[in-house]
């Protein structure tokens, strides 16, 4: 068994350790959504809160690790018996993003089900991290119908599978832990909801904490062993603490003025629904319990407003988390009651004020003893992690040939809902919400013999296939005599997620008239559609004489926002160059995830002013590359005034698709607008014999 790095080792972070063990103390709390830039520990600190757990008394020989001083009547293992149980180490089970259902629910055997009507289930994820930890690296990146169990078992407590009338439930009550790195993509507003708390986590700009980051990291890889025997007496310790506070939970009071205030700062900040309020209560009575105090105070509500509503007060996936602290400590002192006086009794400290090896707000952190203090709080410009919308460290590169005519960025309109835009056809790509794809999620639209496990059965055309055989295989009784062949696997049809790579145009005829305002409110509302039904999207800009890639394909909306936010404008028009551009791109995408259909939106007045001698007829030919390769294409045509030269809907033939305008985008627009985005493939298609 390979050895885990100690908790208590973690240099800093103090607010994620802090989160980790409220949910230790109290797994009602709903689990914690870690979120930060790569190469933070966020997953090293996970794994290590596993060994801080206490052990679980569980029923012997039960797969489902119910307890047996009250088993679940319903247990697949079932029924128990009243004798004792034996103790084992609470387990932390990893769901890996590219788990298949089965593996998360588990699993049917469909075959003897059908033949001898014997439920023979093997379990799956879920029944594993039960009174558990259930940790999602990268959840941000989970397929939909992962997050849909998650969401099932998280609000029920138990998960059910179900195969064809034939069903079985057992328990799924687990700590959610997940963490993220948000420039990957955000995740989706249900599950986003349901993380008890949510935590920043940044690397440290104090160059001090970094040396003793890679000390402690080159000790521990050299000799983990010893690393871990180095930390076991404060492992022991802050294992007690959670014992003890525990125990002291079922005595902590909430008082009726802290509940106004908890009532109060849900309120103010405008959260959705009362989960907030619920875990804020929560989480202000497991702090109180990890203090030694058998009442909460206002300060545990602030410090259980930090953690519990900078995810649930969110009202885009454009808009940063957090909390504006002066508007939360207004509201606090505006309805503090005269029973929540600060403590003043010295003896039951804050989670951060010298419990067993405690080294700040996360507890628990021995005091260094191999050089300069590294358990401090980080630095004032640490405690704020940078807003997920900047993810890139290093500036924007500067324009090419921009001229003189130059101007400097807008602020984008306000945006709107969109019209559907979708890829003609049927694809087989990852699961999302805008184009058809065969999927495993969807209608039944036929059947086919499956092709390794079957995990949707066609059942219909299973009993089709197996009735022509029923009397030479010796069927004597009710039962239907079913062999492999027979089976048939359900083809279903839903909804996949496209790669919308938008290439704007940015010259100084877009600057013309303020519509460079419009522009960047309907590719903003664009991008508030892509992330609605999980589209990976790119961003291409061209001005002056030639284009950029301002964003390669990526899943975080955020990032393109926060691009498209800074785009200037200005210089000759290279629409061939943007086009070019944008082929290279999609060329290599094809090769990355082939499966991933493209949907280019280009967003231009159509006008070619740059990029050769014959700038029309080269952004022509350009646009003829994609029209070759079949890419679905739209171009938002984004003239305007009283007279108008069609160049955009002439642009639009050349790809083979269609050109709306930006009235015609909105989703309430009385204008007309192909849903699938077809345009003129047929008449491309005549032009081309």
């Amino acid at each position: 068994m390979s050895t885990r790095y100690p908790f208590t080792a973690v240099v800093g972070m103090d607010d994620l350790r802090l989160a980790l063990l409220l949910n230790a103390v109290s797994p009602a709390v709903g689990g914690v959504l870690v979120r930060g830039e790569k190469g933070t520990a966020k997953s090293t600190a996970v794994r290590a809160l596993a060994e801080l757990l206490p052990a679980v008394p569980v029923v012997a020989g039960c797969r489902f690790s119910c307890d047996p001083a009250s088993p679940d009547l319903g247990c697949p293992d079932g029924p128990h018996g009243t004798e004792p149980g034996v103790q084992r180490p609470a387990r932390m089970v990893e769901l890996p993003v590219g788990a298949s259902e089965d593996r998360l629910v588990g699993s049917l055997d469909i075959e003897k089900a059908l033949s001898e009507g014997v439920k023979a289930f093997e379990p799956g994820l879920l029944a594993s991290a039960h009174r558990g930890i259930l940790y999602v690296d990268e959840v941000n990146l989970l397929s939909d119908h992962l997050i849909d169990h998650l969401l099932d078992a998280a609000a029920m407590g138990s998960s059910y599978v179900e195969r064809e009338g034939v069903s079985v439930r057992h328990a799924a009550r687990f700590l959610l832990v997940g963490t993220m790195n948000p420039e990957e993509g955000e995740l989706r507003p249900q599950l986003l909801d349901r993380f008890g708390l949510t935590v920043e986590v940044a690397a440290s700009r104090d160059p001090q904490q970094r040396v003793e980051v890679v000390r402690r990291r080159l000790a521990f890889e050299d000799d983990p062993a010893a690393f871990a025997d180095r930390w076991a007496a404060d492992e022991a310790a802050l294992r007690e603490r959670i014992v003890t506070a525990r125990a002291l939970l079922p005595q902590v009071t909430l008082g009726d003025a802290v509940l106004l205030q908890i009532a109060a700062t849900c309120a103010a900040f405008e959260v959705d629904g009362m989960r907030a309020d619920i875990v804020m209560a929560r989480t202000a009575t497991a702090l109180a319990a990890w203090a030694g105090r058998t009442e909460v105070t206002s300060e545990d509500v602030r410090q259980a407003a930090l953690l519990a509503l900078p995810h649930r007060r969110r009202r885009s996936p454009f808009d940063a988390p957090g909390l504006d602290e002066d508007k939360l400590d207004e509201t606090l002192e505006e309805f503090k009651g005269q029973d929540q006086e600060p403590d003043e009794d010295p003896e039951p400290d804050g989670p951060g004020d010298g419990g067993p090896g405690d080294g700040g707000p996360g507890g628990g952190v021995p005091p260094q003893s191999d050089g300069p203090a590294a358990e401090h709080s980080p630095a004032p410009e640490e405690a704020s992690p940078p807003a997920p919308s900047s993810p890139s460290p290093s500036p924007e590169p500067a324009p090419q040939g921009a001229g003189s005519g130059e101007r400097a960025a807008v602020a984008a309109s306000e945006p709107f809902r969109t019209k559907v835009l979708s890829v003609p056809g049927l694809g087989e790509g990852a699961a999302g919400r805008r184009s058809r794809a065969r999927t495993e999620h969807g209608r039944t639209t036929g059947s086919v013999r499956p092709r390794g496990s079957l995990t949707k059965l066609h059942l219909a055309a299973t009993v089709q296939a197996a009735a022509p055989y029923q009397k030479a295989r010796g069927r004597t009784g009710p039962g239907l005599v079913v062999r492999r062949d027979d089976l048939r696997q359900a083809t279903r049809e839903g909804r996949e997620g496209n790669l919308v790579l938008f290439a704007v145009d940015a010259s100084g005829s877009m600057a013309a008239r303020q519509r460079m305002s419009a522009v960047k409110g309907a590719v903003l509302s664009l991008l508030l559609d892509a992330y609605q039904r999980r589209d990976k999207v790119g961003l291409i800009t061209f001005r002056g004489r030639a284009a950029e890639v301002a964003l390669p394909p990526t899943s975080s909306v955020d990032a393109a926002a926060a691009r498209l936010e800074k785009l200037p404008t200005g210089g000759r028009t290279p629409l061939s160059a943007g086009l070019l551009k944008a082929h290279d791109v999609l060329r290599v995408e094809r090769l990355r995830d082939p499966s991933r259909r493209p949907l280019l939106v280009v967003v231009t007045d159509g006008r070619a002013t740059g990029g050769g001698a014959d700038p029309v007829a080269l952004a022509a030919r350009a646009a003829r590359l994609h029209a070759a390769d079949g890419t679905a294409s739209v171009v938002v045509d984004c003239e305007s005034g009283p007279v108008r030269l069609g160049l955009a809907r002439e642009l639009a033939r050349e790809l083979g698709g269609t050109a709306v305008t930006l009235d015609e985008l909105r989703a309430d627009s009385i204008a007309g607008l192909v849903r699938d985005v077809q345009g003129n493939r047929k008449t491309t298609a005549r032009r081309a014999a």
